[in-house]
């Protein structure tokens, strides 16, 4: 009796999980009211956003969790993760505070290895516009292997993903509206 091997229809897929910890001694952006940041984190055409968090005592935390997933042939292709500590703005959208990127070569070819390897929350400086350093942020990472996701699922987390981020942004820019007029009509005192 022959025994047929089963084909292998499964990719293999590599996951990066971030922990995006803390900042501290970073610049502020925004003239008015308190600072509010959060992180853009970006790896090959992806692209996740921490929730916004305000700062305590010069530090901004986070303690985030954000995970990009590609097939294990991507990621070779792939050189650095991109971090930008953007700070909320009553008129814009945001105000680019600074960046930091973390290169991913050692990373990745040690997880191909070994299936997994993790790197404990460190600290990386953050870069202002100027090539300057200002403040550092905490983060850690974990890639591991595994086998393939459901393509279709990943599609509609995407979609419903970019629906929330409008919605988001629409409503806060109607809230910080509110807030302006609330400001300028209301007695003092009734409004904090």
């Amino acid at each position: 009796m022959h025994k047929r091997r089963r084909a292998r229809s499964e990719t293999k897929r590599g996951i990066l999980e971030i922990l995006i910890v803390n900042a501290k001694g970073i610049r502020h952006t925004n003239l008015i009211g308190t600072p509010a940041h959060f992180v853009v984190t970006q790896c090959g055409n992806k692209v996740h956003k921490t929730k916004v968090s305000s700062e305590n005592d010069e530090m901004v935390w986070w303690n985030e969790k954000l995970k990009f997933e590609f097939p294990l042939t991507d990621w070779k292709h792939f050189t650095h993760l991109k971090f930008r500590i953007m700070d909320l703005e009553f008129f814009t959208d945001a105000g680019f505070v600074g960046e930091t990127r973390i290169y991913l070569g050692g990373i990745v070819a040690e997880g191909v290895r070994k299936g997994i390897v993790q790197v404990k929350p460190s600290s990386y400086n953050v870069v202002l516009e100027d090539h300057t350093y200002k403040g550092q942020i905490k983060i850690g990472l974990k890639f591991l292997i595994t086998k393939a996701a459901q393509p279709q699922q990943q599609e509609k987390t995407a979609s419903v993903t970019a629906e929330n981020e409008a919605a988001q942004s629409y409503y806060r820019f109607l809230f910080n509206l509110f807030k302006i007029l609330c400001s300028k009509f209301m007695p003092k005192g009734i409004i904090n």
